[in-house]
């Protein structure tokens, strides 16, 4: 419907709104020419109404097993004029009910069981005229002079390249449907198409089953209808005659296309009634575009009909997915992942197979190593990352993070919500100066910069040296796991150039305060640029790349993780709820 609108030049879509039972709101995507839009979606049909009155057509895609229902729920909207019902096989009682109601309240129904109806260059609601192909083929794209309507829906996108091709195309096309009981009939959209200046003709397909070409009889007969008339009662010759051979009532297609009696079968009687009441009735089906042709050309020798100026529609772009599909484009990808590959027979890290890890006894290390850094490393540096992650791990309930856990925790919320609380106060006052260590201890000693030079240069600018100091370690009282990690790295490492750099800044603080040493953050930022630099596995822009995307508080993140989630299951296994007023605890100021 959007791409017809398009094709037609409309500047705003036809569809106002989208009703979604239960919906609560919120809209659905689509394209309507090049560029994406947003449909409004409701969650009722009254809701639509009220907030789009303007809206007065409802094309109702329900099943057979709501349409009756929904329809109804339409009809008794003040807005909405015309309902479209699309489903097929909807129960004869429910239908009726619907054609009396909409009879009376003054309502259009077209179905049940219709594709709906198009006004050429205007809109079409429900898959009306078929394929984009075929609108074009049909010249839908703008107005013609001929009025259409028909039983099938099938043959309506047929008839529509017949009438294209035999006149200058329609003007208006509607299927009213193939239920035995159609909420419209071929002589009440006649009538309709007689009152339409811009409608010179009418063309008129009729089917076996039922008397609706009757009333379209009267209709002529009465004068009610003027214009030139071209009308066939399609399946007269075939199936009209293999009816006759049953005894019963035979159904064919659709739920109207039965044939009764002989008035019902769609043989000759029914054209020939048309023929008698003025309608133009071709001798058989293959001279209906022919008769059509001869009509309209006498319409435009007469001066009744003008030729249409032909106009070039625009394209609709083609869909992505039809275009990749047909080999017509290359689309790029949105996201490169360079890290692992699930498409296979079993997931891969940077290349390699969960098998292979498990072969080789891979840790939380090796799995670090290709997922953050792409690379195989060796054991000792798997280890060493183990061993961060251990260490880091948690550092009691005091710190922030581990605080807004539990806090999150006493609360009553989920897990995860204790977590993320907990992980985002991680910053540069916690946890986040391991980076930033690695980063200035560097930048520093690639410089060749003494000790003294680097701290005070620091001062000046105002920054405190990061990875130094610690409020309860000091000089006298060291930090276990700084002895543990330096221990490990001067027994496996290659090289611990950046370590002894930033022990060497170490001294020179603790002459100033005896609680300015080496830190768990600044130890593993210095270790990991030696871990990096003397491994042999990066270039030294690969190591700064390292640096200043942040590696590094990944590990950290990482090690904090397991802390935070044990500090929420262990208050949740105490289910100390959190207290509601802690007045105590705050001090006023004024």
């Amino acid at each position: 419907m959007l791409d017809f609108d398009f094709l037609c030049g409309r500047k705003t879509p036809s569809v106002a709104v989208i009703v979604q039972p239960g919906a609560a709101g919120g809209f659905q995507k689509l394209f309507f020419g090049q560029e994406e839009i947003a449909i409004p979606m409701v969650g009722s049909i009254a809701e639509a109404a009220e907030a789009f009155p303007k809206a007065d057509v409802l094309v109702n895609f329900s099943s057979y097993r709501s349409a009756f229902e929904s329809s109804m729920e339409a009809l008794r909207q003040a807005t909405i004029r015309v309902v479209a019902i699309i489903a097929e096989g909807v129960p004869e009682r429910d239908a009726k009910a619907m054609i009396a109601y909409a009879r009376d309240n003054n309502k259009i129904i077209i179905g049940p069981a219709t594709v709906g109806g198009v006004q050429a260059g205007a809109f079409k609601i429900g898959d009306a005229a078929g394929t984009l192909d075929n609108i074009l083929a049909c010249k839908l794209y703008r107005p013609g002079s001929v009025g259409f309507v028909s039983k099938s829906g099938g043959m309506s996108n047929e008839m529509y390249n017949v009438i294209a091709r035999a006149a200058d195309g329609v003007y208006e096309g509607i299927a009213i449907g193939g239920d035995a009981f159609p909420g419209s009939t071929l002589s009440d959209h006649c009538l309709r198409y007689q009152n339409i200046p811009q409608i010179k003709m009418i063309v008129v397909l009729g089917e076996i089953g039922g008397q609706d070409e009757y009333s379209l009889v009267e209709a002529l007969k009465a004068g009610r209808i003027t214009k030139p008339v071209v009308a066939w009662a399609r399946q007269a010759a075939v199936v009209g005659t293999c009816a006759k051979l049953f005894k019963s009532e035979v159904q064919f297609g659709h739920a109207g296309a039965k044939s009764g009696g002989d008035e019902e079968r769609a043989s000759p009687a029914k054209n020939a009634a048309l023929s008698a009441a003025g309608a133009i009735v071709p001798g058989s089906f293959e001279e209906l575009e022919g008769t059509i042709r001869k009509v309209y050309l006498e319409l435009r020798e007469q001066g009744l009909i003008q030729p249409v100026a032909e106009v070039a529609p625009p394209t609709v772009p083609m869909d992505l997915s039809q275009a990749k599909k047909e080999g017509k484009v290359r689309a790029p990808t949105h996201i490169v992942s360079s890290i692992c590959d699930d498409r296979g027979e079993e997931p891969t890290y940077a290349g390699v197979t969960m098998s292979e890890l498990m072969e080789a006894d891979a840790n939380v290390g090796d799995a670090i190593g290709l997922l953050w850094f792409k690379r195989r490393l060796p054991r000792y540096a798997t280890k060493f990352i183990e061993m961060c992650v251990v260490l880091c791990a948690d550092h009691g309930p005091c710190v922030s993070g581990a605080h807004n856990t539990i806090v999150t925790a006493r609360a009553g919320k989920d897990l995860i919500s204790c977590l993320v609380s907990g992980l985002l106060t991680i910053g540069p006052r916690f946890g986040g100066a391991i980076d930033d260590a690695a980063r200035y201890f560097k930048q520093a000693c690639d410089q060749g910069q003494e000790a003294d030079e680097f701290v005070e240069g620091m001062k000046r600018r105002g920054i405190r040296v990061p990875g130094i100091g610690h409020r309860i370690k000091s000089k006298d009282n060291r930090d276990k796991r700084v002895e543990l990690l330096q221990r490990y790295a001067r027994k496996h490492f290659p090289s611990t150039r950046y370590l002894d750099y930033a022990i060497t800044v170490e001294e020179y603080t603790l002459q100033k305060a005896a609680n300015l040493v080496l830190n768990v953050d600044g130890c593993i930022g210095a270790l990991f640029l030696d871990l990096l630099n003397s491994v042999g596995m990066f270039s030294p822009a690969e190591v700064q790349e390292v640096v200043d995307i942040g590696y590094l508080n990944g590990l950290f993140v990482l090690a904090r993780s397991i802390g935070f989630i044990g500090h929420a299951l262990d208050q949740k296994r105490l289910q100390q709820p959190l207290f509601r007023y802690p007045w105590d605890e705050v001090l006023y100021t004024k």
